[in-house]
């Protein structure tokens, strides 16, 4: 078949599939998904840029310790490394699939010499240039190109991730350092004074205001406070080998602030917009994920469909026909082929049932990202607005306790009748009072912190 024959069939039979799957770009499956249409009309609604999913992580941790951790992280973290990697592999991927679009080019210069029943031997030879060029008629290379754009923006999304586990990472290790180094503090001053309380206790027993029972309890409670000192230094130093992997450093202590004070610039109570979620990047990777499976049912559809490559060769060889002459000629050579499968049409069937079948599974996926991300969303708001509820009332509590204690002592010291038991008791619920806001200070934190990662933050 002539080659502009072999063009002309190309382009009828490309016209014919025009409105076939193959050439279409992806969209949401919203036709086929409730969660997927719910999700597209969301990412229609406008978006604050400034809002909480949009901030930059300096914007939200401004503790500048905890800003230096955060960007030794970023620099030395060995997953988020991995990650940008990925991306590179992603990238070149991508621009290979591109460079598909346009002719092949190959030197192949070749030699040679025989000799039949001692004829005279003469060298041939061939120096030639070959190009080859597949038209995309049937969006072979198109379905391929827009599949490596997905992988690329997937593997993006991933990065992102990564990068916001890393800044959520290491600023949830820092303010748990934070935490215990303000109860390490607490339970050792507590510690001291229970240590002059023992001598109180010892002197009144010379004095004959109490008894030996009174002195022991005193002793008992403070080695219990005691005792769990070197539990918290254990836990302090596991959480600064945290932070050192995540710095990916040796094991060393790490400075933080004692400052308490953390929040996000956010109105939390009203709930976060479901069009938030488009900016976590692990829903992006699921959508992105979705449309590489739908380029891939097109690739699989397109390969039903013909091949028409256009070829041509040119050059300069001595060798003409059978004979060699010298010194050589240049040369040159067009060529089309149009291939069709026949034979393999039972294995097409089988690869695109198993591309659909990979479509579905990335739709579930999809659906299930929305839907983990708004659990997370919601987790998150939920833990924040009762550890705030929380907070109040151990407030109180604490002040209350101050004043037992402080009644309870007087009691001790000027009421025969009042005995060390409820000295023993107000003591030790204060401090556990005073401890649980510390902690309720931490779960607080620790809830702002996922709220932001979970709408997607970490930029």
């Amino acid at each position: 078949m002539k080659l502009y024959k072999i063009c002309a069939v190309g382009a009828v039979m490309a016209v014919a599939l025009s409105s076939c799957h193959i050439y279409q770009k992806y969209e949401l499956p919203a036709s086929e998904s409730p969660i997927a249409s719910d999700f597209k009309k969301a990412l229609e609604n406008p978006v604050d840029s400034t809002s909480l999913p949009y901030l930059g992580w300096e914007d939200v941790f401004k503790d500048p310790k905890l800003q230096t951790l955060i960007r030794l992280a970023l620099a030395n973290n060995k997953d988020l490394e991995n990650a940008k990697y990925n991306v590179d592999i992603a990238h070149a991927q991508l621009r290979g699939a591109k460079l598909s679009y346009f002719p092949s080019l190959a030197f192949t210069p070749n030699g040679g010499t025989s000799s039949y029943g001692g004829s005279h031997m003469e060298w041939s030879y061939t120096l030639p240039l070959a190009a080859q060029w597949e038209i995309d008629a049937f969006a072979k290379i198109l379905n391929r190109k827009r599949g490596a754009q997905m992988s690329y923006e997937m593997s993006q999304a991933y990065e992102q991730a990564t990068r916001s586990q890393i800044v959520c990472g290491v600023a949830n290790t820092y303010y748990a350092i934070m935490m215990l180094n303000q109860q390490l503090d607490l339970t050792r001053r507590t510690a001291e004074i229970w240590e002059e309380q023992v001598k109180t206790m010892e002197l009144l027993k010379e004095a004959g205001r109490t008894n030996e029972a009174a002195v022991v309890q005193s002793r008992a409670n403070l080695y219990n406070i005691q005792a769990s000192i070197p539990t918290m230094e254990t836990s302090l130093h596991e959480l600064h080998n945290t932070m050192s992997l995540l710095l990916n450093s040796y094991p060393q202590t790490w400075e933080v602030s004692n400052d308490l004070d953390f929040s996000i610039p956010e109105q939390l109570t009203a709930g976060i917009p479901v069009s938030y979620l488009g900016a976590r990047p692990d829903i992006r990777a699921a959508e992105r994920s979705l449309a590489a499976a739908y380029y891939s049912t097109n690739s699989a559809r397109a390969a039903f469909y013909p091949s028409i490559v256009i070829s041509a060769q040119g050059g300069f060889t001595n060798l003409l026909g059978s004979m060699i002459k010298n010194p050589g000629e240049w040369f040159i050579q067009l060529a089309g082929q149009l291939t069709a499968p026949i034979f393999s049409r039972g294995q097409n069937i089988a690869t695109l049932q198993a591309a659909k079948a990979q479509q579905a599974q990335a739709l579930n996926n999809f659906e299930y990202a929305v839907l983990s991300a708004s659990a997370d969303v919601s987790e998150a708001l939920v833990s924040y607005n009762k550890n705030e509820e929380k907070r109040r009332y151990l407030e109180l509590q604490v002040d209350q306790l101050e004043k037992s204690v402080e009644y309870t002592n007087e009691l001790f010291m000027y009421n025969p009748g009042t005995t060390y038991l409820e000295v023993l008791t107000a003591r030790s619920g204060l401090l556990n009072a005073q401890l649980a806001c510390i902690a309720n200070w931490h779960d607080k934190t620790s809830a702002l912190i996922s709220l932001y990662q979970s709408v997607g933050g970490g930029r």
